[in-house]
């Protein structure tokens, strides 16, 4: 299906009949990744599940945006479908969009419950090593763009770029690397405890992304949280664990 917000046409699916329950991707991922939760919860719920813009099927914002933009936009979108209370199931970056939004004040729709699978939202802390690289990047970067050395070496800040790149990042656009530096340097841990509905996370223990840690840490300041560990899966454990993870969301969400 596809909706025009903001003259932006976006993807997405709604299926199914009942509570509604919303469901927010994680970065460089798309709404086919939860094909199976959806055919999981549709069957007594109504699902709705759109491409963020940037991803999948929706284009790219017109300019870099930062995480309050999508949360605007996510907003805009439930306005537009006239949703007024859902439960929210969301992946990695899914799990910033939802923190920001429900600290928003005067929300115009209730959020009934959550689940955060695999969520971002943390800042990690860099080690000594990690700093001193950043460091050394920068002012090799600084001294490779001037006019002489550009001229010289007209690919080297690039393929420095690249070396030191996650994959996300060297295979987004120009727009969408721009987005997510803006996305990952901000730290919401003091937004995550404002969650006041029930909320479930589940987790992969071998998780590199975002770190069995981190749960652990959002279990604690969420006031009315459980966690479920997927044991031996990653950042997609609803992929990897597809089984253990549908029966966690039909026994929380009903």
């Amino acid at each position: 299906m596809i909706i025009k917000i903001n003259q932006i046409s976006v993807n997405y699916i709604d299926q199914g009949e009942g509570d509604v329950i919303l469901l927010l991707h994680g970065w460089g991922a798309n709404i086919t990744l939860f094909k199976g939760i959806i055919e999981t919860l549709s069957p007594g719920h109504r699902v709705i599940a759109l491409d963020m813009p940037g991803f999948g099927k929706t284009a790219e914002p017109p300019e870099p945006w930062c995480v309050d933009d999508y949360v605007d936009f996510v907003m805009q979108f439930l306005n537009r479908l006239q949703i007024r209370e859902f439960s929210a199931v969301v992946h990695s970056f899914g799990g910033r969009v939802l923190f920001k939004m429900n600290a928003r004040e005067n929300l115009p729709f209730v959020i009934r419950k959550a689940v955060l699978i695999d969520s971002a939202g943390i800042m990690p802390k860099k080690t000594w090593k990690q700093k001193m690289s950043l460091r050394l990047y920068k002012t090799a970067s600084r001294i490779m763009s001037t006019k002489i050395l550009h001229f010289l070496y007209p690919d080297a800040v690039e393929d420095m770029r690249k070396k030191r790149g996650s994959a996300d990042y060297n295979n987004a656009t120009p727009t969408m690397r721009a987005t997510l530096v803006k996305v990952v340097n901000e730290d919401l841990s003091p937004l995550i405890g404002k969650l006041n509905c029930p909320t479930l996370l589940i987790w992969g223990d071998k998780d590199t992304a975002t770190p069995i840690e981190d749960a652990k840490a959002m279990e604690a300041w969420i006031k009315d949280a459980g966690l479920v560990v997927c044991e031996g899966a990653g950042h997609y454990s609803f992929l990897e664990q597809p089984d253990r993870v549908h029966g966690a969301l039909r026994a929380f969400l009903g």
